[in-house]
């Protein structure tokens, strides 16, 4: 026992050591497409580059910009690999070659971009986790609509099912976080002037995604999500400089293989913990009736895919075995010294409810201590 203090002091500056090595992470994070990510990318890696910085390209989309294609000028290229998939040749970042040329600094552009099949990784993000493991510092963009616990919120407002997603957590630890901001007015004024994509595409995505109350709502999320993160920072500084835990609150969310709308219900657990600052658990209760070799493999596939969910949202994924799912949940709590529980709103018909106990009012009644929050998915 005399001996763990040291151990953790170790540990503690073990950590230190693998974040000095580790390359730095910049993000320009947008509200949607145009509002000039690239463009400010490219800016800095030119200042960069005139302060004598080794800076190279990994990859750039200029969607044909003009404005964003001049932008590139001098800086070095590092070409693009080709995959062939299904008898169509496929270009994507060379990681290998940036690997091998070791740069200072790398631009890298979509963060989100899911790679071709072939590929070392299947997101581009996770080449740039390789890229920050090997000492490269990366500067990169994205748009807020890609963040993985956003999606049912951007889903609701713009009625587009986003498909490149990124875990929140790749951008919240970023080392610097730039927000290109743009009012909705000027991005539609630059969408008809043709600026953002040729005339004949912006006018069907005017009247789409690029509505002007689509574009305002997501550049208040953008905001949003930029004041959130500069105090999350401040407040994990503070916590790194002090022995006080980072939260005291922790957070749990219960799944069953018959859990409604689980992935939403997920997204909302892990944005209340990040608030809270808190860890939460994403725990599969499996009752007598969810015994493995009562559920067909549909619904373990499914089971499977929430738990994998949870992870990447930042929670902590578990099994809990019990009785039924009211008492096991408050056991797991009493266990793990939960405190707040989530929960999704019942769809149980009113009727249904005088012949069995509501399982929010079954939760209340065995637990003390303990928030229960119910949210709407």
């Amino acid at each position: 026992m005399a001996n763990e203090p040291q151990a953790a002091a170790s540990e503690q500056f073990l950590t230190l050591i693998r974040r000095l090595e580790r390359g730095r992470l910049k993000v320009y994070l947008g509200s949607s497409a145009g509002v000039g990510k690239t463009y400010a990318m490219l800016r800095e890696g030119h200042r960069l580059k005139i302060q004598g910085i080794e800076v190279v390209i990994g990859v750039v989309e200029t969607h044909g910009r003009i404005e964003t294609a001049a932008q590139i000028g001098d800086l070095e290229i590092i070409p693009a690999r080709t995959i062939e998939y299904r008898g169509v040749e496929l270009r994507e970042m060379d990681l290998d070659a940036i690997l091998a040329r070791r740069p200072s600094v790398c631009l890298v552009d979509e963060l989100a971009h899911t790679n071709a099949p072939g590929s070392r990784f299947q997101k581009r993000y996770q080449d740039v986790e390789e890229m920050l493991r090997a000492g490269i510092n990366v500067i990169t963009t994205v748009n807020v609509q890609h963040m993985e616990s956003l999606y049912d919120e951007v889903e609701r407002i713009t009625g587009v099912k986003v498909k490149e997603r990124l875990p929140d957590s790749v951008v919240a630890e970023a080392d610097q976080i730039v927000n290109v901001d743009v009012s909705a007015e000027d991005l539609i004024e630059r969408m008809r002037a043709g600026s953002v994509y040729p005339l004949e595409r912006a006018e069907k995505a005017l009247a789409n995604f690029f509505k002007e109350e689509n574009l305002t709502r997501l550049r208040e999320i953008t905001l949003t999500e930029i004041a959130h993160l500069i105090d999350r920072r401040g407040r994990r500084a503070k916590a790194e400089t002090s022995e006080e835990p980072l939260g005291a609150e922790r957070v749990m969310v219960g799944l069953s293989s018959r859990s409604p709308n689980a992935q939403a219900l997920l997204r909302k657990a892990s944005r209340l913990a990040d608030r809270l600052n808190a860890p939460w658990y994403a725990v599969y209760i499996q009752t007598p009736a969810e015994d493995i070799t009562k559920i067909d493999a549909a619904t373990q596939r499914v089971l499977a895919k929430n738990l994998e969910l949870a992870q990447q949202l930042g929670g902590i994924p578990l099994t809990f075995r019990g009785p039924d799912v009211a008492s096991t949940a408050v056991a797991f709590a009493a266990e793990y010294g939960i405190k707040v529980i989530v929960m999704g709103k019942s769809r149980v018909p009113w009727f249904r409810r005088y012949l069995h106990e509501p399982m929010i009012d079954r939760l209340m009644r065995l637990s003390t201590g303990i928030d229960i929050s119910i949210v709407d998915v």
